[in-house]
């Protein structure tokens, strides 16, 4: 229960109180690496956001009721503002950066001072229905 925990809820407590006074509260929340684990587990294999060198995979694994979320991302100079989004609680992706539809899930970084808009979308028939609206905007443009 939170009024007795009392500690952050995304930092794993390295001590859990037995003393009566102060039972079942959290304590020493940031003076483990649990935390940064955590972290690393829900961006890495939640998000499906994993950063290798100078490239960006994006791979989320998001439950079907999730509509989405944002990542604002900084490299050196350049800011990432990735969306994912999930109409249809799908499970593959497919990926646009900066307008253009990629054939992977990676992403070359570039430290051009630019920002840049990664869009990822979930689900093969959310995919297909953008595809066919972007179509028939540029055949009425």
């Amino acid at each position: 229960d939170l009024e007795t925990y009392r500690t952050e809820p995304y930092a794993i407590a390295a001590d859990v109180y037995s003393n009566p006074q102060h039972i079942g509260r959290g304590g020493w929340t940031w003076y483990t690496g649990a935390a940064g684990w955590l972290y690393r587990a829900a961006l890495e294999n939640i998000l499906g956001f994993h950063k290798y060198g100078e490239t960006l995979s994006i791979s989320p694994s998001i439950p079907h009721d999730w509509k989405g979320f944002e990542i604002v991302y900084r490299y050196k100079t350049a800011t990432y503002h990735i969306k994912i989004e999930n109409p249809h609680g799908g499970s593959s992706a497919k990926i646009e950066a900066d307008g253009v539809i990629l054939s992977t899930n990676r992403i070359e970084l570039a430290d051009d001072g630019q920002t840049h808009s990664i869009r990822v979308i979930l689900g093969d028939s959310a995919v297909e229905e953008n595809r066919s609206d972007e179509a028939e905007n540029q055949s009425t443009a």
